[in-house]
């Protein structure tokens, strides 16, 4: 099998000016250059991406922890993950979790063992002082806020966020208004659930259903929100998905939206566009994208993202 020795031998050069051709080092003389890669397509030699990553001390490949992979608002974020990844011509590995705390554990183990230059974590299941000891072998970016200085994030303001919409709702004359989460055990939902007993007090029974992602949710949760005796008059949905599924159920109802029901989605989904749902957008594509030159500069900046609320027909 031919090596980087053999090159250098029948190029006439020595084996340090093949490897810098190899790794495309600028100062290497034309003529040996040439002479290089001559042999190279003589010899039909394939270099050994490992050998070189070992040379060259990077993979230029970063791996994206995702806990789904049929999740709009996570689809989101890898959008802008990839669109930075391709223009710095850099491999993303997408490494699915379904919040599993092993999953997370084993591919933070193939950052130590230097199969990524560093890793994204667009949601965790562990709690940081299980992840930050494996910062110690590469950078470590969340999309989330977190204060550790040993974890650089890309992240907005998602308590301000809550309750900005919350008290557009309360503006507008809603009192009775119910709202959808993901996980239960989240920090965003812990957030929203504040926001909510700031600006509307203690939470009534039957107002927070957890467990929403589709707009089959969506249409699940409406139904039970809209059978409960004092029947809300506006419904924050944690994402456009899921605000479609409670417009839908609505709708087969004969319930005008917003007369009859406000309805308020999240991060400016296709889903609500095409139906008019006013929405919280929480710009999880510049997050993205801001995540990705984060790694590659091995920072560990707080970078802040502007949201924004986008007023449409549905309040």
């Amino acid at each position: 099998m031919t090596n980087i020795s053999d090159i250098a031998k029948h190029a006439g050069v020595s084996v340090s000016t093949v490897s810098r051709v190899l790794n495309n080092y600028k100062y290497v003389a034309s003529d040996k250059r040439e002479a290089v890669l001559r042999v190279i397509e003589e010899l039909n030699y394939t270099p050994n991406k490992h050998a070189i990553d070992l040379i060259r001390g990077e993979t230029r490949n970063i791996g994206v922890i995702l806990p789904y992979n049929n999740n709009t608002a996570f689809d989101q974020l890898l959008n802008g993950i990839l669109t930075k990844a391709s223009e710095n011509d850099y491999l993303i590995t997408v490494l699915p979790s379904q919040y599993h705390k092993e999953r997370e554990i084993a591919y933070l183990q193939k950052l130590k063992s230097r199969q990524f230059d560093g890793i994204i974590i667009t949601s965790r299941a562990n709690d940081w002082e299980t992840i930050i000891p494996y910062s110690d072998f590469g950078p470590i970016i969340s999309c989330e806020y977190t204060p550790h200085l040993e974890i650089g994030c890309s992240y907005t303001d998602r308590y301000a966020s809550f309750v900005e919409a919350l008290q557009l709702l309360k503006s507008r004359g809603h009192r009775a208004v119910a709202f959808t989460t993901a996980r239960l055990t989240s920090n965003s939902t812990q957030q929203i659930i504040l926001a909510y007993q700031e600006v509307f007090g203690e939470i009534p029974s039957g107002y927070h259903i957890s467990d929403c992602q589709s707009l089959e949710d969506g249409y699940a949760a409406a139904k039970l929100f809209l059978q409960l005796q004092e029947r809300p008059t506006a419904i924050y949905a944690n994402g456009d998905e899921v605000g479609g599924g409670i417009y839908v159920y609505a709708k087969s109802q004969q319930i005008k939206v917003p007369d009859d029901l406000a309805i308020i989605g999240q991060e400016n989904q296709p889903a609500g566009i095409g139906l008019g749902l006013s929405t919280v957008d929480h710009q999880l594509t510049k997050i993205g994208e801001q995540a990705f030159n984060l790694v590659i500069k091995k920072s560990k900046e707080k970078v802040k993202i502007p949201y924004c609320i986008v007023e449409r027909n549905s309040v």
